[in-house]
């Protein structure tokens, strides 16, 4: 398709990518919709937590939205996004990924970018519900690159599945992780680490055998936790080996369902190839906007819904 023209011209303060970024992250706060948990079990033992909202009224649509890198689904752009989606008669399922839920999950293994058995597992999981016709995924960050990924991967699509929305979506790996190691990423880096450094050392006192202590204090980039953990726990070879296997920019070309990736300009946690023009141009269903503002899965707008939530909705109406 075409790519698409933005509309997005926030207030001045709005058009710094940190000062979106961080306003989104830090101060902004959505009233909670009304969630019900939901525990499945996973086809190795382990298990996910699904929040729910539901409509007022019986629907036959289900939005699958699925949160970024040390995030869950209470965090306020989960929740707006589930707000609006409510709005247009979507039941919403918030998956919160492996370890994400506050409370451990079992195996010495956790979430990743490339995870989409995990997605799978979700998917089926409602099919069975026997409830919904209509499944639509939204996924924001690392839970954009998975809901991608699902999407253009060789597998039995289910008919349900209508459309896919990305946001602030890193479709490279290898190229947004060279980004997060720049000086100007130095903050947000340092607080990844630290979060995901605190739950691997859950992860050491539950599988000592599997991860010694020594290699745990030799992390010191995001980089150096992917090669010590991410990749060795998932079956990977290191993190380069997963960041290739596990970005979504491979799969775009074979997306069948109407799908956008909304990627600001000024997210500084994109490099260049996390802007897949030629793979826009070149998929009738793939479609990509690209504004100059909204850092990462920042977006503000009016009335505290973002850009995204109001893009989101429009391109369902349009396409679903």
């Amino acid at each position: 398709m075409p790519i698409l023209q933005p509309a997005y011209n926030p207030p001045l303060l709005f058009k710094s990518g940190h000062f979106s970024t961080l306003y989104t992250g830090l101060f902004r706060s959505v009233k909670m919709p009304m969630q019900k948990r939901e525990r499945i079990q996973l086809y190795d033992g382990d298990f996910l937590d699904l929040d729910w909202s539901f409509t007022s009224t019986k629907t036959a649509k289900v939005a699958i939205v699925v949160h970024g890198l040390e995030g869950n689904a209470q965090r306020p752009y989960i929740l707006g996004a589930t707000r609006e989606l409510l709005l247009c008669n979507y039941n919403v399922c918030a998956v919160n990924l492996r370890g994400c839920s506050g409370e451990t999950n079992v195996l010495f293994r956790s979430y990743h970018s490339g995870a989409t058995e995990d997605l799978d597992a979700v998917v089926q999981h409602i099919l069975g519900l026997k409830t919904y016709s209509k499944i639509v995924l939204q996924g924001f960050s690392l839970g954009g690159n998975l809901i991608l990924k699902y999407l253009g991967e060789n597998r039995q699509r289910p008919p349900e599945i209508k459309a896919g929305i990305g946001v602030s979506v890193p479709c490279s790996l290898a190229s947004s992780l060279e980004e997060l190691l720049k000086p100007k990423n130095m903050l947000y880096a340092a607080n990844f680490k630290k979060r995901l450094l605190e739950k691997l050392r859950i992860k050491h006192e539950q599988y000592p055998d599997k991860i010694d202590a020594s290699e745990i204090n030799r992390i010191k980039t995001l980089k150096d936790f992917d090669d010590v953990y991410t990749s060795k726990a998932n079956g990977f070879l290191n993190a380069l080996d997963y960041y290739t296997k596990a970005s979504c920019l491979q799969f775009l070309s074979e997306i069948d369902v109407p799908t956008i990736i909304l990627n600001a300009k000024n997210d500084s946690f994109l490099g260049e190839a996390c802007y897949p023009i030629k793979e826009a141009e070149q998929n009738s269903n793939l479609y990509l906007e690209m504004p100059l503002y909204g850092g990462h899965v920042g977006f503000y707008g009016d009335n505290n819904v973002t850009y995204a939530e109001k893009r989101a909705v429009k391109f369902l109406e349009e396409q679903v």
